[in-house]
């Protein structure tokens, strides 16, 4: 039977990952920490930016590190549902359909430019992502746990690019974006991948077992009773807010309170402290805001809103004194 960790051996735990994605993922350490965190939440994560700045290469890097069966599957628009979670197949010499399992029955499944695909098919993640099964000609097939879905997409001005609907960005725990490295941050990534991909010789540095032991642990990071007011003040605020059209709701609550927790978990706490939950905030509410005409007309992101959030809904002053 998997032990779970232990304390002392959250930062150790966290810090392998971290530092052996680093290997082929220059100076991204904190992107790296808070799509661990959605993991050891157990959420799914979209990675929005341009292409070419180490979306695909930070998914594979942290299956890779976890020990993980690793599936990739590119969206395209002539993608099918069946493509992704499978189809049933008549067999002649029984008399009886078999259900032959698509790429999703894996580890992580990296959903390669999303937004390419149409809606049907963007759909077909919803029930994998939110209940760890597939429903195929009236018969349920569970995943294999854990089961993460690291899913990518190119903004969406990008021509020939699919807006996701609402309710699949709220199955997404954490929606980042990689960025652009610094100048010598570039110039250390040329010199790694000149000669034989580091990725390649890349091992893992935790088993799937270790990963779930490291879920219940998260589960059991104590958030007080001012935390969580804290925390649904934030969520209720995004819908107060009079630019926003539609804010997040009771799910972005509960993404927020898991993903502190994790990050609480990967700095060696026992309980969570306002910081941990205002590192979280961006990546877990920016995605599930919906503005409304007038901010888009003045020029107002999600990423603004959840700033001015942040800085209205005041700090727990007993949580604020852990500090």
């Amino acid at each position: 039977m998997t032990q779970t960790p232990t304390l002392t051996a959250t930062q150790p735990f966290a810090a392998h990952i971290i530092a052996n994605v680093a290997r082929v993922l220059v100076g991204k350490e904190d992107v790296t920490r808070l799509a661990l965190a959605a993991i050891l939440a157990g959420g799914h994560v979209l990675l929005e930016d341009a292409p070419g700045t180490g979306k695909t290469m930070l998914a594979r890097a942290l299956s890779v590190s976890l020990g993980l069966d690793f599936a990739r599957v590119q969206f395209t628009p002539d993608l099918l549902p069946g493509d992704v979670t499978g189809v049933s197949v008549f067999r002649p010499a029984t008399g009886e359909f078999e259900f032959v399992p698509g790429p999703i029955f894996t580890g992580i499944l990296l959903a390669d430019e999303i937004n390419r695909a149409t809606p049907k098919t963007q759909s077909a993640l919803l029930e994998a992502m939110g209940e760890g099964q597939v429903s195929e000609s009236g018969v349920t097939h569970r995943l294999p746990q854990p089961f993460i879905v690291i899913a990518t997409q190119n903004p969406v001005e990008h021509e020939g690019t699919y807006r996701l609907p609402e309710a699949q960005l709220d199955r997404f725990l954490l929606r980042l974006s990689v960025g652009y490295p610094s100048l010598e941050q570039e110039v250390e990534m040329l010199s790694r991948l000149q000669g034989i991909h580091p990725l390649g010789q890349l091992s893992a540095v935790a088993t799937p077992a270790e990963l779930l032991a490291a879920q219940a642990a998260v589960r059991e990071v104590t958030v007080s009773p001012d935390l969580r007011r804290y925390i649904a003040s934030l969520a209720s605020r995004t819908r107060q807010h009079p630019q926003v059209a539609l804010g997040g709701g009771p799910r972005a609550s509960l993404a927020l309170q898991a993903v502190a927790q994790a990050l609480a978990w990967t700095a060696g706490r026992t309980f969570v402290t306002p910081d941990d939950v205002q590192q979280a905030a961006p990546g877990v509410l920016t995605h599930r805001l919906s503005l409304g005409i007038e901010a888009r007309m003045q020029g107002l992101g999600p990423g603004d809103v959840v700033a001015e959030v942040l800085q209205a809904v005041p700090v727990p002053v007993e949580a604020a004194a852990v500090l």
